[in-house]
Formats: structure tokens, sequence, C-alpha cells
């Protein structure tokens, strides 16, 4: 396979920092012991989870603006007082 680039991943997921969030949780899942990658690469996890993302087969079943709401509103009362939105 080519090159993965954020571009290609874009096209699946729109949204930018949604786009980190499920990478993230995907990289998360395939460095626990036993977790397969759904495409076959013999890549770092980071570069499997956005093979992943941007073929399709790892994705939101959520609509992603509320993915990114929730998470907003659980950061906003995570941090400290000093940060502010």
């Amino acid at each position: 396979m080519a090159r993965v680039t954020v571009e290609d991943c874009l096209e699946k997921v729109p949204n930018r920092f949604a786009l980190v969030r499920l990478a993230s949780e995907r990289v998360r899942e395939l460095a626990r012991p036993g977790m397969t990658p759904l495409v076959k690469c013999k890549n770092k996890h980071a570069v499997t989870a956005l093979r992943e993302i941007a073929i399709g087969v790892v994705r939101y079943e959520e609509d992603v603006n509320e993915v990114v709401r929730a998470y907003s509103e659980e950061m906003k009362y995570s941090l400290p007082q000093h940060f502010t939105f």
C-alpha cells in the first residue's frame, strides 16, 4: 500500500480532532496483547491505525460532531481551573 496521509483519513473522518481521537483509541487497542490489525502490514501501531481508518475498516459509529462535543465537555471538567475554554 502506498504512503498513508492525514488527507486520506480526512476523507473518512472530516474532523481532524475526531481523527486524532479515533486513531489514538485504535493504537491503544493494537498495543494490547493478542490484538491483530485489520489490514496486513508491518508498521508501527500508529501507521496501522491510520491505514485502517483510510480504507474505512475503522470508523466512528456515532456522529463525529457528537464525539467532539462530548470529549470537550469531559475535558472541561478534568482540567485544572486555570485553564479555560
